[in-house]
């Protein structure tokens, strides 16, 4: 039975003391990262300093079903309130991927102008806008003022959490849908059976259900410890997701890595004999056997390279010349709060975090921190030997669009192995 707590303004947050998708209690830590913020709760800058909430977050396994998954459920009106500053389109590797996810699912499920596609967290309508441009009827599902943004660019959105009542009112209004799309929130939602359930009742009997998750190897192989954070209630291999689908009649026939977010999978699922399943599905699952994933060799090495991570990092920064000038932190995606916070990085080791010029968290301080956020232009004004990459993930295009902007100095990439760059 989940253990209920109380805020004190009367939210509520709940101990995960079960699995989620199979209900043992067979959980075991894999690793605890601390008390931590939520990632997206970023005060104001000049605001004096005020309580600020952190919750435990500790990464468990369930050595039943095998999922990979938090301890404690926040309230999730605190992780994702109306002002949630995240907007998917400020970043080209997600658009990008959004493009290829309309032309492989067009070609593999033979999409036409009738069909309706319902995506599932649609924050500001990234995933739908290659959808509606290719002429189809398109819906996004966003509780975030996101959504606004999205209906200002004429991508109909509506403004509320995803859940039974949702589904119903959808189907009512649009019709049922032959694709809903789940991209970076499957993990994120809290009663997953409830959620497939409401997924089924809104797709056509040949509906497909596509979800984009940060894949598990893709965590345990490249150490990042930096997404685990309260916004992501599981970690999803292809095993686990093949548990939880199959026990409500859904059968995966297609799956396919991709780069989003430091390394995810992207599933499609339909009911069974609906598809044809590709042979790609049996691959993975056998790559994930013999990474250790499925009978969990794999994570007494994660631990111990994540404590290895930490101290290379202290040594990298101990070993620099000039440690009195400072260093500048770049980009800050949700994964550079668990980073900072873990790491023990203040404004004294990085005064600055640096975000391009439309984005929501400029003004705003690092959850748990008073640094704050600025814009990037001050990487210019102030030309720092070394910049701390927090979006490492996209190391490769930051680099890139820095050096082309006119930065000549060196790159920090603190994942998966502390390292200098100077391309």
């Amino acid at each position: 039975m989940e253990t209920i707590i109380e805020t004190e303004t009367r939210q509520t947050s709940k101990v995960i003391a079960e699995c989620q998708i199979c209900g043992s209690k067979n959980l075991r830590s894999i690793l605890f990262v601390g008390y931590i913020p939520p990632v997206n709760t970023m005060q104001k800058i000049g605001t004096p300093p005020v309580e600020q909430k952190t919750y435990p977050l500790e990464l468990l396994r369930c050595d039943s079903c095998s999922l990979v998954q938090i301890g404690l459920e926040v309230d999730p009106n605190i992780l994702f309130p109306p002002e949630y500053p995240y907007l998917s389109g400020s970043t080209r590797i997600l658009r990008d991927n959004f493009v290829d996810l309309y032309n492989e699912s067009s070609k593999i499920l033979g999409l036409t102008s009738s069909d309706l596609i319902v995506d599932i967290g649609s924050n500001d309508g990234t995933l739908l806008a290659p959808f509606q441009k290719g002429g189809l009827r398109v819906l996004g599902v966003e509780p975030s003022r996101a959504a606004e943004v999205a209906n200002a660019r004429g991508i109909p959105t509506r403004m509320s959490f995803f859940n039974a009542d949702a589904a119903r009112e959808v189907k009512e209004k649009y019709g049922a849908a032959r694709v809903v799309t789940a991209a970076n929130v499957f993990a994120h939602i809290g009663g997953v059976h409830q959620i497939v359930d409401s997924i089924l009742d809104l797709l056509t009997p040949n509906g497909v259900f596509i979800s984009e998750s940060h894949y598990l190897l893709d965590l345990i192989q490249t150490v990042q410890y930096d997404t685990i954070y309260h916004e992501h209630l599981r970690y999803y291999a292809l095993g686990s997701l093949q548990v939880l689908l199959q026990g409500h009649g859904l059968e995966i026939f297609h799956v396919k890595r991709i780069p989003t977010h430091g390394g995810s999978i992207r599933v499609y699922a339909a009911r069974k004999g609906q598809q044809k399943i590709n042979p790609i599905v049996t691959d993975l699952l056998q790559a994930e056997g013999a990474a250790g994933i499925t009978n969990d060799t794999a994570f007494q090495s994660f631990r111990e390279k994540v404590v290895v991570s930490k101290r290379d990092f202290y040594a990298l920064l101990a070993g620099l010349p000039n440690k009195a000038k400072p260093i500048l932190g770049i980009g800050a995606p949700s994964r550079a709060s668990t980073l900072i916070n873990y790491l023990g990085i203040d404004d004294g080791v990085v005064p600055y975090v640096l975000e391009v010029s439309t984005s929501h968290k400029i003004g705003k301080y690092i959850p748990g921190t008073r640094i704050p956020v600025v814009d990037e232009s001050k990487l210019f004004e102030e030309k720092p030997e070394y910049v701390l990459l927090f979006s490492w993930h996209i190391a490769q295009e930051l680099m890139t669009n820095l050096r082309r902007k006119g930065y000549s100095g060196k790159f920090i990439v603190p994942l998966p192995t502390p390292q200098i760059l100077d391309p």
